[in-house]
């Protein structure tokens, strides 16, 4: 499954580039995360807890980090094992760019399940990942524009 697609964030780049790296804010953007660790520099142990279709699996895996152009973007990696039901691996390039005052930022996900998840089918696995991903950006989207608020009135709550 590919998907792309572009999200207008009314925060400066430096600050939703420090959002996206910062583990505690990546847990609350990834869907199901129930934890989120760094496991090196660019690297971090997730288990994540999602539906697919008629089939709930948890995965325990990895984020990784790569292609990093700060504050310009990067790959978000991340493999994981669901037991019984199969694998997920997938990854976004990630680009943000300027847009006035705000950032624009432009997302190319990539996505594939193994095992019994597969048996499912593409077009639930294709939709499942769609909404996965478009809950991602949606949600990051929205804690950086709060958080740029938050600072411009002197606050700096998480």
């Amino acid at each position: 499954m590919r998907m792309t697609g572009e999200e207008r964030i009314a925060a400066p780049r430096d600050a939703v580039w420090q959002a996206l790296n910062d583990p505690a804010v990546l847990r609350q953007c990834i869907p199901g995360c129930q934890s989120l660790e760094r496991d090196g520099e660019d690297r971090l142990r997730a288990e994540i807890a999602v539906k697919i279709g008629p089939i709930g699996a948890r995965f325990a895996g990895t984020v990784t980090l790569s292609e990093i152009d700060a504050p310009n973007g990067y790959r978000i990696s991340g493999e994981g094992q669901g037991g019984t039901v199969g694998h997920a691996r997938g990854g976004a390039k990630v680009t943000l760019a300027d847009d006035g005052r705000a950032t624009r930022l432009s997302y190319a996900v990539e996505a594939e399940v193994g095992g019994r998840l597969a048996q499912l089918g593409g077009p639930i696995i294709d939709a499942t990942a769609k909404q996965l991903a478009g809950q991602f950006f949606a949600t990051s989207t929205r804690w950086s524009a709060a958080q740029a608020r938050r600072r411009r009135m002197g606050g700096s709550r998480r």
